[in-house]
This record gives structure tokens, C-alpha cells and sequence, in this order.
């Protein structure tokens, strides 16, 4: 979603010209700021998000009615803040920010996750770009004297809305290993399977694993079923006679609700 923004009313000030918010279906949300007149970051400039993350203006800072989260990015560095009460803090016990980053390119880009604005799945945000702010070198006081600013949405025009849309978690199947590549007479014939989360990429270490195998139209019962790291295994051992009968199975894993599984076949030698 796109917002064109009018000229601002300070010439000196950062010209926000557009802003852009998208998100990924795991939760990341990014926010492109276009500031027309600053090609480059530099550093008497300042550039807020005012994030009110439940969509509630009864709740935090009443200075701008429901802000929750302030996002700031000052002499080169970005950081999440969040209203206790009284002011935009960091304390123990707020969101790691972890995933919160940024670049610049004719204006700043945004990136954090939805699970570091409480959760948010539907926000309110505005924007303040300021420059000609100057910062004491030995006490950090910052000195908004000579600064120039424009804020958007303008002149009270409330906050642009933003609904973050996430796809439902699914576990993916990364890889599937067969030891040996096809099953052999009288041998073990191990599968190893890597499933990850489709929200956070991390591999599923635990659960129920379900192996099932069949030689010819007789069932096979695996001797080994168990995790070792990420991967699921699963060894069967292949009866003697078998040679030059069809091996069918499946190897798959449940976890919190979730599965992925994956068909193996193949003759045997």
C-alpha cells in the first residue's frame, strides 16, 4: 500500500514525498519512507514511526492519541521504544527488536516484525522527518534549535492505516536423504528428512515422526524412528527375498498440529 504525500510546508525541511508498507507472510513488516530533497542519510536528521499497534487510541501516549511503539532513527542508528506510562523507553521485559533494521535510499526503509509491535495485526502509524538537529558531542543532548520538519499524514489528518495479511504457518520439507540412494536386499534402508517452519525458516527438531513402508503388498515396520538434530529418520530393514520388488514409503513428521511428509519408492537391488 502506497500514500502520496503533499510538498511539505518547510522548503528546509525533509520532503516526504511517498511512503509504501508491505509485509511478508511471516510477519515482516517494511516501511519505505521516499524523502525527496535527501538522497543521503546525513546526520543533523531524525526520522520517527509512531506506531499505534492495536489500533486503539485510548491506549498509549495521548500526546498523539494511542502511540504504543516509537521507532527512531538518529545519528545512523534505528531503535524501538515503548510508551511505559509516562515516556518512549526501553526496559527489560520490551520487545528484543531483534529483527528491527533499516536502509537508506532517497529515504529511510523499515524492517521489523509484527511480533515486536506486540503482535500487531492491524496499526495506525505516521512519520516525523526532521533535520537540522544537532547533538552535544559530550553529554548526548539533542538541540531541535535550528530544525525543519515535515510529518505525515499533515495537519491533523489522523494516521495512515496499515493491515498486516500473514499466511498460515506450515511446516516445509527442506531435504530428503536416503542411505543407501536406493534399497538393497537383506541391507537397512534409512530416510532422512529436514522439515522447517514456513514463518521463521527454523528446522522442526522434535515431534511424532510416522514412518511407513511397504515391499511388494506386505507392510514393513521400521526399526528406527527417531530425531537426530533437525532430521526426522526412519530405517527399515529390507527383507533378504526382496530383491526386485517395489519399495513404497513415507516418512513424515506432526508437529503442533502441523505436517509434512514425503513419498520414497524405488526397486530393490
Amino acid at each position: 500500500m502506497t500514500w502520496e504525500v503533499s510538498p511539505a510546508p518547510d522548503p528546509q525541511a525533509p520532503n516526504i514525498s511517498s511512503i509504501t508498507a508491505s509485509n511478508t507472510d511471516a510477519g515482516m513488516i517494511s516501511l519505505k519512507v521516499a524523502i525527496s530533497n535527501r538522497p543521503e542519510l546525513t546526520q543533523d536528521m531524525i526520522v520517527d514511526v509512531l506506531v499505534d499497534s492495536d489500533f486503539n487510541s485510548s491506549t498509549g501516549s495521548q500526546d498523539i492519541p494511542g502511540i504504543d511503539y516509537a521507532i527512531e532513527l538518529s545519528q545512523g542508528e534505528v531503535n524501538l521504544f515503548k510508551w511505559d506510562g509516562t515516556n518512549f523507553t526501553r526496559r527489560f521485559g520490551d520487545p528484543s527488536a531483534i529483527t528491527l533494521s533499516y536502509s537508506y535510499a532517497s529515504g529511510p526503509t523499515f524492517r521489523i516484525s509484527a511480533n515486536e509491535l506486540g503482535n500487531t495485526k492491524k496499526f495506525r502509524f505516521l512519520i516525523i522527518a526532521t533535520s537540522g538537529v544537532t547533538v552535544d558531542p559530550v553529554t548526548g543532548d539533542i538541540d531541535f534549535t535550528n530544525a525543519h520538519t515535515d510529518v505525515a499524514p499533515a495537519g491533523g489528518a489522523g494516521l495512515y492505516p496499515f493491515e498486516v495479511k500473514t499466511a498460515p504457518t506450515t511446516l516445509v520439507v527442506k531435504k530428503l536423504t536416503t542411505l543407501p540412494s536406493k534399497p538393497v536386499a537383506g541391507k537397512a534402508f534409512t530416510a532422512k528428512l529436514s522439515v522447517v517452519r514456513s514463518d521463521t525458516g527454523a528446522g522442526v527438531k522434535g515431534g511424532q515422526i510416522s514412518c511407513v513402508g511397504r515391499v511388494g503388498g506386505v507392510s514393513l515396520r521400521a526399526k528406527v524412528r527417531h530425531f537426530v538434530g533437525s532430521q526426522a529418520v526412519c530405517t527399515w530393514q529390507i527383507p533378504a527375498n526382496a530383491k526386485g520388488k517395489r519399495f513404497r514409503g513415507s516418512i513424515a513428521v506432526v508437529f503442533e498440529g502441523l505436517r509434512a511428509a514425503k513419498s520414497i519408492s524405488g526397486t530393490i537391488g
